[in-house]
């Protein structure tokens, strides 16, 4: 298992369920479960634990699998995706499973999934791919590690916002680009292609144990079925109050680590409006990086601050 070496600034107060019950699946991959209406519609999927320290979304499939949730059209499927960092999450030590080798949300690139190199998430990745393939509307639920307000990130094309909007929550829509790392899984195939009518939309539900990512996950979860039509209205009406109007977003760039070391000019969280261009807001080594225009958004500001990764993205408000 991969050493990350991240303090851990957070409490632990969401647990884990236990999701060993579900390990056969019915779709001949393990922890991967398929449910057929047998009336036409999209195969729609939810997918938790990509990275293995982040449990919400094992709540959420938890939570549909528990109250034997099914669709009335088309097929709704469940993923557990990267159970072996999940198995092995430690309260004592939550930041050390987001992998067991490397990150598995970095490696949906087809010459990657296809090429020669080996780890454990590339295994899994390669044995979830052939399901991936059959799914049109993908909700990927991850969290952050900072306690900052949750986001939608819908990718770089206008289908990812238009069903971020069906969703309706969070508040905060981005689209993007992803990560110079690596292809995100909901950047895969067809979820990324313009001329496809698959879409997908990740979303991170706040702080990666507070207690409110598990509410939030299966909110999110709720409507986003019930958008598109996959399971009987209802089960969103169990979390009340009327979302907020959201906020849409496009980043403009990526800061990617270029130097041997970096460092923020403020113990920035997410979230933050940077009302001037030009501001400071790190050094990559003795470059210094400033906002390029007014009224910037802070996205994801990384603990993970070595050479290849986004130390943050800069996001501006849509038009």
């Amino acid at each position: 298992m991969t050493q990350l070496n991240i303090p851990n600034d957070y409490p632990v107060d969401l647990t884990p369920p236990d999701i060993s019950a579900y390990e056969k699946g019915n779709t001949g991959v393990p922890y991967i479960w398929t449910f057929d209406s047998g009336v036409p519609g999209p195969n729609v999927m939810v997918s938790a634990v990509v990275h293995g320290n982040e449990p919400c979304g094992a709540v959420a499939l938890d939570w549909l699998l528990q109250n034997d949730v099914r669709p009335i059209m088309g097929r709704l499927t469940l993923g557990f995706i990267n159970v072996a960092a999940y198995h092995a999450f430690d309260p004592a030590d939550p930041n050390a499973t987001r992998w067991m080798d490397e990150d598995l949300n970095r490696v949906w690139a087809r010459d990657v999934l296809e090429g020669a190199r080996d780890s454990v998430e590339l295994r899994r990745a390669r044995e979830v791919r052939p399901v991936l393939d059959d799914v049109d509307m993908l909700l990927d639920i991850h969290t952050m590690q900072h306690l900052a307000p949750p986001l939608m990130m819908a990718g770089r094309l206008p289908k990812g916002k238009a069903l971020a909007a069906r969703v309706g929550v969070p508040e905060h829509v981005v689209g993007d680009a992803g990560h110079a790392a690596g292809r995100r899984m909901r950047d895969y195939g067809g979820f990324d292609d313009p001329a496809s009518p698959k879409a997908a939309v990740l979303i991170e539900c706040g702080q990666h144990w507070e207690a409110a990512s598990g509410v939030l996950a299966k909110q999110s979860t709720a409507r986003f079925l019930e958008a598109l039509g996959t399971i009987k209205p209802g089960l969103a009406a169990e979390f009340g109050d009327v979302p907020a109007p959201q906020q849409f977003f496009t980043v403009r760039e990526a800061v990617t680590i270029t130097q041997d070391s970096f460092v923020f000019a403020q113990p920035y969280t997410g979230g933050e409006i940077i009302a001037e261009a030009g501001s400071l807001i790190g050094h990559d080594g003795d470059n210094e990086i400033r906002t390029p225009v007014d009224d910037i958004m802070l996205v994801m500001p990384s603990k993970r601050l070595w050479k290849g990764q986004t130390a943050v993205r800069l996001a501006e408000r849509d038009a």
